[in-house]
């Protein structure tokens, strides 16, 4: 759950706009998978130029690491180690459920979640249909990743993503 708040406090940093919601998400990995969990990346809606999304922008932000930083940070890795491995030991979480649909033409965020291999996605709150309607968990438990939702920041999560909004 602790992931899950940084997640929130990543959407925190959204500049609100009445036509999407303020997500964050934070993406972890075990690696070598012995190893204790950490930080990768982490990203909120709307960061990197273009109407980019949060998962979107925390993979990208992680594909981007150079490679004398991914070597520091997996010492135990194989040379050179390659990000697409380090990310098929990732979790993400995400204080909304990824998008399946993108009205702006953008690939939705659970194809990037399912491209990058995640293993298991850790979920603050489902999609409302405010926009669209989201089937990004069912998409990804069809793809084999491990859905989790976490109930108990669901509230919060909700607040957050309708941030500068009147419903």
């Amino acid at each position: 759950m602790d992931y899950l708040k940084l997640a929130i406090d990543e959407a925190r940093k959204c500049i609100p706009t009445p036509t999407a919601f303020c997500v964050g998400c934070v993406l972890t990995v075990t690696y070598p998978p012995t190893s204790s969990p950490m930080i990768l990346s982490r990203g909120y809606s709307r960061e990197l130029p273009g109407n980019t999304h949060a998962e979107a922008n925390a993979l990208s932000k992680a594909r981007q690491l150079p490679q004398d930083q991914l070597d520091t940070l997996f010492p135990g890795a194989p040379r050179p180690v390659d990000i697409n491995v380090i990310l098929a030991h990732a979790d993400i979480y995400t204080t909304m459920e990824p998008c399946s649909v993108r009205t702006s033409g953008l690939a939705p965020c659970a194809d990037a979640v399912i491209a990058a291999r995640i293993k298991r996605c850790f979920i603050g709150v489902g999609e409302p249909d405010d926009f669209v309607h989201c089937e990004g968990a069912r998409k990804l438990k069809d793809a084999g990743v491990e859905v989790i939702w976490v109930n108990a920041l669901e509230q919060e999560c909700l607040e957050v993503a309708r941030m500068g909004r009147q419903m």
